[in-house]
């Protein structure tokens, strides 16, 4: 079931070698990688079980910031992130919440509405980059 302004993308590579390629992706587009938190790692310390879940966050002053400006609101959502998630199938999936959707949550319009788009296209690089075996 779709869930409204989540992208979700298969990947072709079990969890930790998919995250360890976003957050390389990432860092190659010159973006902050600001945090890697491991959901699975947290519930074992709990003394739970989970499957592979771990979020990066990340992203950069000048794509942000205008977003913020037009909006503080916007910046509950910033920066971006991603979940890496694995299935009860074992399939691997990448998970972010679409910029588009985003702006439009915050209700921005107009030039914001240009970087948010920029932003997706951006976020959708990544994520191909992170689930795609190149050809």
């Amino acid at each position: 079931m779709p869930i409204d302004g989540l992208t979700t993308i298969r990947s072709s590579f079990e969890p930790k070698e998919t995250i360890d390629r976003l957050e390389a992706a990432v860092n190659a587009k010159g973006m902050t990688v600001f945090a890697r938190i491991d959901h699975a790692a947290g519930a074992a310390a709990a003394g739970l079980s989970l499957r592979p879940t771990e979020v990066l966050i990340f992203g950069n002053a000048k794509g942000g910031t205008p977003l913020m400006q037009a909006a503080q609101t916007i910046g509950i959502d910033l920066p971006l992130k991603a979940l890496v998630w694995q299935d009860e199938t074992g399939a691997t999936w990448l998970s972010y919440n679409d910029p588009v959707w985003l702006a439009k949550r915050h209700l921005l319009s107009g030039e914001t509405e240009k970087v948010a788009s920029n932003l997706a296209t951006a976020l959708h690089g990544l994520a191909q980059a992170a689930t795609a075996r190149q050809a």
